[in-house]
């Protein structure tokens, strides 16, 4: 399996049920999505494909900052390779394509909450601590079925400065 003809591109509604399928296949690493919530957000999703199959892909959202819009950050979500393909650069190259599509909004910084902070780290994430996101906590995290507290969930925050 080549990695030079993957093609890095926007997601299309045509995408969906392999993006739901993708981000399935990771039960324990990420916050699981119905169909719905993928389509209603596929224009915040990008996708690695090599012909008809799709091996990567990547969502984001933009999470406000009260009072001063120019602070807003965009957490990355939903970030996963199909386990054939990891170790290829596949997911550095969706990354890097997900931070040059958000540039043009101007955000303060990209955050990931992660289990792979090894992998966020090679793209000059740096880990955080949680209270630094309160905003994240309060918008998605508080509503998790996985972990009781925020706090001790064990995923990795980190974020990435883009200005």
């Amino acid at each position: 399996m080549d990695s030079d003809d993957v093609v890095i591109r926007r997601a299309t509604l045509q995408d969906v049920f392999a993006i739901h399928r993708l981000i399935q296949s990771y039960p324990h690493e990420l916050i699981l999505k119905p169909v719905n919530n993928i389509v209603e957000n596929i224009d915040r999703f990008t996708v690695a494909a090599r012909g008809n199959e799709l091996i990567a892909c990547a969502g984001w959202q933009i999470l406000p900052e009260i009072g001063c819009p120019e602070g807003a950050t965009v957490e990355l979500q939903s970030v996963a390779v199909s386990k054939a393909w990891r170790g290829r650069g596949i997911g550095k190259r969706l990354i890097r394509f997900v931070l040059q599509r958000i540039e043009g909004f101007k955000p303060a910084q990209a955050l990931v909450l992660t289990f792979e902070p090894g992998f966020f780290g090679s793209l000059g994430f740096k880990e955080i601590p949680k209270t630094q996101i309160i905003h994240k906590i309060y918008r998605g995290c508080i509503y998790c079925t996985k972990h009781t507290n925020p706090f001790t969930c064990p995923e990795i925050a980190m974020a990435l400065q883009l200005r």
